[in-house]
């Protein structure tokens, strides 16, 4: 067994979507390849992935698959023999459309028995050449790849035309030392690979497989591993930043851009670059925003803090001599930074107040009005929501102040040209008005939490004004039906809906949730159908999951989830007490009997909802009603204290006499009157015991 190189060679690929087009093509040859049986439990794919190149390289690769015994069921026994044995006229059709027409019947095998008996005929199917099975492995690589955008394009011979991501100018397929004869998108295998554009040996003859990666990068100056060339870029960016003392920052800030720049080049190094000084007057976050998504510049930091007037250029190109690089590249930064500073200078010479009116003319959605009515349902929706947080007037009117300006900074040249500041820019234009700093930190944080694991709202000012801007979302389009399906989910409402989550959750709102989206929902007017029941259900369904994702047990967050608890808040510690209730020896078997006693509960025609002890007639079920006279009360009294854990625990006394009630009484007693009683007696005891989860879905 040898090495197998497969290698697309083609124009430049779209740098965003390389790394998951070079896992998925080295993922599907190597799964095509294995299910064909030509790989050993030994064999090992590698990817490589440059701007000019999808490849892979899987080691222990057979030349033919392994034989298989295959096992065809043919027809019933009766169908296909006569009765002296003989194969009918059906029998020797199929035989022959099989390719077996001088097949000795007598080798059919047979499987059951009487009518039902079947005849199988078992024969040895060889296993495919590498060639059969690379060949519809590459097809099957190439057609399952996910492609952003297709492109047409002609083969060499003027009429052929192909689709792919980017035009394919060459294809390697090396076994070791020989070449498999396969072809795709117009091209034969060969084993001629090229190097760097500009500074590599333009065309490679490969001797064998395995000696591709070193040869690529000592010949064709091309680090053709993905993974590589982002460990390389990056150590040289640590590198230049230490050399100049400063520092890239957070890495979850420049990992995307890392990811973006390794798939625009093949052999990088990293230049020093640098703007002047007096460009730092401007927000940070618009430098770096220009110098990243504009010009691909790492930004760096000084190391006590601030924005550097450094930036980091990752090149594709190694020069003894650099400075018409770095030259070059400063003086375009430069135009984009002095337009930064001129958005920044001219937008705060009108004030965000002054802008509000302008807002009634943007559209938000067709049927929820413009971003001014938004804006006017979001204050009134933070006016709810401040109730909840803080009660003082001062805080009160910071928080309408708040909501008011959060999307003044919309109608910002800065905001025009970078969406991406929505929020920041607004924190930055209300200070240099002068605005209270709590307001302005809270418009910027009012778009908190972005993504899964942000950060929330920095101050209660900003918490209220974020919970009124993602309910208004949430109430105003399930309200008119614009609900996500499947994967798609244009507004990011379940992103939205776990940011209520977790501000509710994690601030300690004290507030009903149905009430919240109740009276959310009452400030559209007619605008919306009150969707108050389904984006309950929709937070409950998002909620779920989270929890879920943090360790709980599907059983215990149904537990709880179960019972719809009105304030999210109390939802962790009525998790952390069925939690410590299921490591109980108890939990198993009064979770049992919960569960025996919801069923009884609903096949009755009627339940008391409370009982008599004086008509208790037996022992077991006096000495249940004597136990929870004692129990009860105490888990009421630490329920309603908020000791969740505590309440469950007291609970777990109940164990031996529910037990005994259900191996020595009969529920549905003859006489109505017992029975009704008993009935009763479990009504009670059901309540109490679920207040705090629904313990029948811990049962097993």
């Amino acid at each position: 067994m040898k090495t197998l190189l497969v290698e697309l060679f083609t124009e430049e690929l779209p740098p965003k979507a390389l790394p998951k087009l070079g896992a998925a093509f080295a993922g599907s040859i190597e799964q095509g390849l294995r299910k064909r049986g030509l790989l050993s439990d030994a064999s090992r794919a590698t990817s490589f992935a440059t701007p000019r190149r999808l490849a892979v390289a899987i080691s222990e690769v057979r030349t033919q698959g392994a034989d298989e015994q295959v096992t065809r069921k043919l027809m019933p026994v009766s169908v296909g023999l006569d009765a002296e044995g003989k194969p009918t006229a059906a029998l020797q059709k199929k035989l022959s459309a099989l390719g077996h027409a001088d097949f000795d019947v007598a080798q059919l095998q047979r499987e059951g028995e009487g009518k039902a008996a079947q005849l199988l005929l078992v024969e040895l199917a060889r296993g495919q050449s590498l060639q059969v099975a690379l060949q519809s492995a590459l097809e099957e690589a190439i057609a399952a790849l996910p492609v952003p955008k297709v492109m047409s394009y002609q083969l060499a011979d003027g009429q052929t035309t192909v689709q792919f991501v980017r035009p394919v100018h060459g294809l390697v397929a090396l076994h070791g030392e020989d070449v498999v004869n396969v072809n795709a998108l117009g091209h034969a295998a060969g084993s001629l690979t090229h190097g760097h554009r500009f500074q590599g040996a333009a065309a490679i003859s490969l001797a064998n497989a395995e000696e591709y990666e070193a040869r690529l990068e000592n010949e064709g100056q091309v680090i053709a591993s993905f993974e590589k060339r982002r460990h390389e870029i990056e150590r040289l960016l640590f590198t230049r930043a230490e050399q100049c003392g400063d520092t890239l920052g957070d890495r979850a800030d420049y990992e995307a851009l890392l990811d973006e720049v390794t798939a625009l080049v093949e052999m990088p190094t990293v230049y020093v670059g640098q703007f002047e000084a007096e460009f730092l007057e401007v927000p940070a976050e618009c430098l770096i925003l220009t110098m990243k998504l504009n010009q691909k510049y790492f930004p760096m930091f000084l190391s006590e803090g601030g924005l550097s007037s450094r930036f980091l250029i990752v090149s594709n190109m190694r020069l003894d001599d650099p400075r018409n690089v770095i030259e070059g590249n400063q003086r375009v930064v430069r135009p984009r930074l002095s337009d930064a500073r001129f958005f920044f200078n001219t937008d705060k010479k009108t004030t965000l107040e002054a802008r509000l009116p302008k807002l009634d003319a943007v559209v938000y959605h067709n049927k929820l009005g413009s971003q001014g009515e938004r804006s006017r349902r979001v204050v009134a929706i933070a006016t709810l929501v401040a109730h909840y947080v803080q009660r003082d007037d001062a805080y009160q009117t910071k928080v309408q102040l708040a909501a008011r300006l959060a999307k003044a900074d919309l109608l910002t040249d800065m905001v025009g040209e970078f969406p991406e500041l929505q929020g920041t820019m607004g924190k930055y234009y209300a200070r240099a008005e002068g605005i209270d700093d709590e307001v302005a930190v809270a418009i910027e944080d009012h778009y908190k939490p972005r993504f899964a694991g942000d950060a929330l709202p920095r101050n209660p000012v900003g918490l209220a004004v974020s919970l009124a801007d993602k309910l208004e979302t949430l109430v105003g389009l399930f309200g008119i039906g614009q609900l996500p399906t499947g994967d798609k989910d244009p507004f990011a409402l379940r992103r939205h809906a776990l940011g209520v989550i977790r501000m509710l959750v994690e601030r300690e709102v004290a507030v009903d949730l149905s009430e919240l989206l109740r009276l959310s929902a009452h400030n559209f007017g007619t605008q919306i159908t009150d969707p108050t029941d389904a984006l309950r259900a929709f937070i409950f369904d998002r909620f779920a999951g989270s929890l879920r994702d943090q360790g709980y047990t599907s059983q215990e967050v149904d537990a709880v989830l179960s019972q719809h608890p009105e304030r999210l808040a109390d939802v962790s510690a009525r998790l952390a007490a069925v939690h410590a209730f299921s490591a109980l020896p108890e939990a198993q078997a009064l979770a049992a009997a919960n569960k025996r006693i919801g069923n009884i509960l609903k096949k009755a025609d009627s339940v008391p909802a409370s009982f008599d002890a004086a008509v208790l007639v037996d022992a077991a079920e006096r000495a249940l009603a004597d136990a929870m006279a004692l129990v009860l009360p105490a888990a009421s009294t630490q329920f309603t204290a908020g000791d969740y854990t505590a309440s469950l625990l007291t609970l777990a006394a109940l164990r031996t006499p529910v037990d005994k009630f259900f191996d020595e009484v009969m529920v549905n007693a003859d006489d109505p009157a017992v029975r009704a009683n008993r009935l009763g007696l479990l009504a009670t005891l059901h309540r109490e015991m679920n207040r705090v989860a629904d313990l029948s879905k811990l049962a097993t």
